[in-house]
């Protein structure tokens, strides 16, 4: 970081000397896995200052928002509508929960067999080292699955914290329900911001983020290119950073990095060999910084096509009507397109069974990593009919079940080297 943030970090209430050895940790981790890497697109150096000054100048922007009267909103999942944030001249973030640490506080509040991604922003919450849960106003929270959803009530006697109830079906009962919640959401937000959502300000709002969507869209469909013209790693950074950062900057700047990669694509330059085993990605999310899985997938001569995950296409795939006269046909549209996500814990869930064998077929996947966080029990749960519907395609899977920490990095790379061997073999 090129200033001095400390007096801001203070002003946040961080603890300073925990905060000072997150970011020494993070630091020397984006080293080892990004700036490592050869013949990277000169697009992806925004994205590494984003990195750089990502507990710096972009906290200081939501600082600087806030004392002109706007309002921080966090959240941690797809299920929470940007726009309407965008809608009261709010700022949405996504929190920090991504890394492993050490659970020595949330082991106080929460049992041993809850997933990595709850204990971390948990302990993020309680050792006070996350400048965006300090910047927030307000954390919308969701019910998507049963640990989430408990881990609110206690979340919430820690931070100002709105639970949004998310249905797990897609009947007409769930699209009434989800609907109404939005409602509900928007009451809360006007009463946070004082401003009204009106028909205007909610379909410019829809408009920024079809944008943002639209670019991530782009880059998606760039990576279907032989060889690869961008890493898995540095495309799942991309995906990791529009949670944070502006998102009108954010779309200009991968208009750019695409601009370069479509030319990558059309002079046949990529990243890795054309012989590189292609591996699609799917299941949990991988939240920043949560690199450890493509990191040892693309050190081992892979390469990575495709997230099917909340931090890759199911986040990105389907843009908002903006053709509606009214606030209420608006907002029937913001309902139709969040129930569209096809998240685990929805049943039936074939649209995710389908999406994971399209995206394999359009990327030209030669095999799909299925990736779950440990005790997160429905992308465990679906590995199964996944496994079954790539089998029919002739596409082998592996699933490697994990957390965050670097424990088992030893014995997850012997089971990728063998995925990979296995599947150069069948290329051969």
């Amino acid at each position: 970081m090129s200033a001095d943030y400390t007096t801001m970090w203070q002003e946040l209430g961080l603890d300073l000397e925990a905060h000072d050895g997150l970011l020494t940790v993070l630091g020397a981790a984006y080293e080892d896995v990004y700036l490592s890497q050869h013949d990277r697109p000169a697009g992806m150096s925004y994205f590494d200052f984003c990195v750089s000054e990502i507990h710096g100048l972009r906290v200081r922007e939501l600082m600087d928002a806030k004392a002109a009267g706007r309002k921080v909103v966090g959240s941690f999942c797809l299920y929470v509508p940007e726009e309407l944030i965008l809608a009261v001249n709010g700022i949405s973030v996504g929190l920090c929960s991504g890394a492993d640490m050490g659970s020595a506080h949330s082991g106080r509040l929460l049992p041993k067999n809850t997933c990595a991604m709850i204990r971390s922003f948990v302990d993020f919450k309680l050792t006070k080292v996350c400048p965006y849960m300090e910047a927030s106003d307000l954390v919308i929270g969701e019910t998507t699955c049963d640990g989430k959803k408990k881990a609110y009530e206690l979340f919430g006697q820690l931070h100002s914290t709105f639970v949004l109830e998310v249905p797990h079906t897609k009947s007409p009962a769930a699209r009434a329900l989800f609907r109404s919640e939005l409602d509900r959401l928007v009451e809360r937000l006007e009463a946070l911001s004082e401003v009204t959502v009106t028909t205007e300000g909610l379909r410019a709002a829809i408009g920024t983020v079809n944008a943002k969507r639209a670019a991530l869209q782009r880059l998606a469909r760039l990576r279907a290119a032989n060889p690869a013209p961008i890493s898995g790693r540095d495309a799942l950074l991309i995906n990791q950073i529009q949670f944070y950062d502006d998102p009108v900057r954010f779309t200009g700047s991968l208009h750019t990095l695409c601009d370069e990669l479509d030319d990558r694509a059309k002079r046949g330059a990529g990243v890795t060999p054309p012989e590189a085993p292609r591996v699609l990605v799917s299941g949990c999310p991988m939240s920043a910084p949560n690199w450890k899985v493509p990191f040892l997938l693309e050190k081992n001569g892979g390469v990575i096509v495709g997230e099917e995950s909340c931090v890759g296409e199911r986040g990105t795939r389907n843009l908002v009507r903006d053709t509606g006269d009214s606030r209420a046909e608006l907002l029937d549209a913001l309902a139709d397109r969040y129930l569209g996500i096809d998240c685990a814990v929805f049943t039936p869930n074939e649209e995710r069974i389908d999406h994971v064998i399209e995206m394999a077929r359009d990327l030209r996947a030669d095999g799909v990593l299925h990736y779950v966080i440990q005790f997160c029990t429905p992308y465990s749960m679906e590995t199964h009919r996944v496994e079954e519907a790539l089998r029919a395609e002739g596409l082998p899977l592996l699933k490697l079940e994990t957390d965050y920490s670097m424990e088992d990095a030893g014995a997850l790379e012997t089971r990728i080297q063998a995925f990979l061997e296995m599947l150069a073999a069948r290329g051969a």
